[in-house]
């Protein structure tokens, strides 16, 4: 992995993290496309990058972090599920589907028709909306949104998009579950990226380490502005658009992948 390549990972990483998109699938294709091999290294980078598209939410919402213990509680009740499959399959994940673009393909692909038949479906319906803040998310309602999130395992599933979709589901307003995927998205990178790092970083060399921490950079300096521009814009607009996104980035890299062997 080259420098270059590393900032490029780090300003997709930053872009993606929180967008219903995948960034982990975003990243497998982007890797697989600048011939990066399938090595531990760049499958520990694409883990610990995140963490600092991670850091950005706990700079942006610092005082809801520290204010409301309540918060804290629900998230850490959400994240429970993740924790125990992740740690379960952790040897699996990192084995064979963080190296598998087909699976993060089919998982765009579905992934966005997914996304867009349930704005379809979901506008609608009527549903006894939540305060807009995490108040209307009950532990019963973050345990749930939790089991949800457990489904990003799987490359290309988005972590944001199985939460935010989950709590619509449940109610819970667009402003409210989309704050709540941000600040579940602390403990769960954390706990992946540290996770990671005690089982790998002896194998790391300096140069690596280097590349680790430029990337890290660039994606907590993304990540800002990404979060700020979502929030605005789930304001006014639904999950339609990105739907079709992963739809045309699915085809675009079948082709650019399999039919012209890159």
């Amino acid at each position: 992995m080259t420098i270059i390549q590393a900032i490029i990972l780090g300003v997709v990483e930053g872009i993606t993290e929180f967008l219903p998109i995948s960034s982990t699938g975003h990243m497998i294709l982007v890797s697989k496309l600048f011939g990066i091999g399938d090595s531990d290294f760049t499958k520990s980078f694409e883990i610990i990058i995140q963490f600092g598209a991670i850091l950005a939410v706990v700079v942006l919402y610092w005082n809801k972090l520290f204010s409301k213990r309540d918060t804290w509680k629900k998230v850490l009740t959400a994240f429970l599920p993740t924790a125990i499959i992740g740690f379960l399959l952790y040897t699996t994940l990192k084995r064979y589907l963080l190296s598998n673009s087909i699976i993060v393909i089919w998982a765009l692909f579905l992934g966005g028709i997914a996304l867009i038949a349930f704005e379809l479906w979901y506008k609608g319906k009527s549903f006894a909306v939540a305060q807009d803040d995490d108040a209307g998310i009950s532990y019963k309602k973050s345990f749930a949104i939790g089991v949800a999130q457990a489904l990003s395992i799987i490359p290309g599933v988005s972590r944001s998009g199985a939460t935010i979709i989950a709590g619509l589901l449940m109610g819970i307003s667009r402003e409210a579950i989309v704050e709540f995927s941000f600040l579940l998205a602390i403990p769960t990178m954390s706990v992946a990226t540290g996770y990671d790092l005690l089982k790998s970083a002896g194998s790391f060399s300096f140069d690596q380490f280097y590349l680790l921490v430029l990337g890290f950079i660039i994606s907590f300096i993304v990540a800002m502005l990404s979060i700020k521009w979502f929030i605005g814009y789930i304001k006014n607009h639904s999950f339609i658009s990105f739907g079709i996104y992963r739809i045309i980035v699915a085809l675009v890299f079948y082709i650019l992948i399999f039919q012209f062997k890159m």
